[in-house]
């Protein structure tokens, strides 16, 4: 049922969900799961009983509403908005709907269904920046401060560089894992991208970059260290590169368990592909 595309009537819907709650909420879900509902928290459904044990809905929520919508999307299957009226709530209590608290837990639900726009979307941002800010500081090694029109980057900025780095890596095996577990219990639909992808994801593949990783930042480390020896353990001036180096170190760590994790995710299986 749509009651936008219905009636309302007067007294029967606070401003605030009418205006405010339910259009942005509905546009959000049109926005990530590429929809065309125009209100997706009408309480009116009907479903055959194959699709409703296709959904397997879990929630215990108000975001069962939003459930049973979204993972109806994300397995494209036919929706048909019908236009209902909505009259005022004649039943002489209060409302159990609390609109902020319900409005976040179906926001976050949406989000949680999209690990494209959770994760993979952060991860993709916050990894660009830690390697442009990485890059800047790394091709300007005798530069106390890298000038970029009025704005200066020193040696303090690596550190937002590598923290961005190691949770845009952490961010992405979240994502993966999410995605993995959403195509084992049939909610999600891998794309042909995926697919692919997916197919040369293997426990050895990850563990071998995650070693790559590490070796690269020990390696790293150690011609640091053997310089700093080699000028009489004076004035060491490779905190950049320093920095840089633990963080292949630690993201090397991440991929070599989030490999790991992925193996559990997909079913204790040394290769990650999906098949659905």
């Amino acid at each position: 049922g749509s009651r936008f595309k219905g009636e309302i009537k007067p007294g029967a819907m606070p401003w605030k969900n009418r205006y405010i709650g339910n259009p942005v909420l509905s546009g959000i879900l049109r926005l990530l799961f590429r929809t065309k509902i125009s209100d997706s928290h009408c309480g009116i459904r009907a479903l055959s009983v194959e699709t409703f044990e296709r959904l397997k809905l879990s929630a215990d929520g108000m975001e069962f509403a939003s459930e049973m919508v979204l993972k109806a999307s994300l397995q494209r299957l036919n929706i048909t908005e019908v236009p209902v009226t909505l009259s005022p709530d004649e039943r002489g209590r209060p409302p159990h709907l609390k609109p902020v608290r319900d409005g976040l837990r179906h926001l976050f639900y949406m989000f949680m269904l999209s690990p494209s726009w959770l994760f993979m979307a952060p991860a993709f941002i916050l990894g660009v920046i830690g390697l442009i800010i990485f890059a800047i500081l790394l091709f300007n090694p005798d530069s106390q401060m890298v000038q970029i029109g009025r704005f200066g980057i020193g040696d303090h900025w690596a550190v937002v560089a590598s923290s961005a780095l190691i949770i845009a890596v952490q961010t992405l095996i979240a994502g993966l894992a999410t995605m993995v577990l959403g195509y084992r219990e049939g909610y999600l639909r891998p794309s042909k991208l995926a697919k692919r992808l997916f197919a040369r994801s293997t426990l050895g593949t990850w563990l071998t970059f995650g070693v790559l990783f590490v070796g690269i930042g020990i390696i790293w480390g150690i011609n640091i260290s053997v310089g700093w020896i080699k000028s009489d353990f004076g004035m060491l001036n490779e905190m950049r590169g320093l920095i840089a180096a633990l963080t292949a170190i630690v993201i090397g760590v991440q991929i070599s368990f989030g490999g790991f994790l992925l193996s559990v995710v997909a079913g204790n299986k040394m290769k990650h592909a999906v098949t659905k």
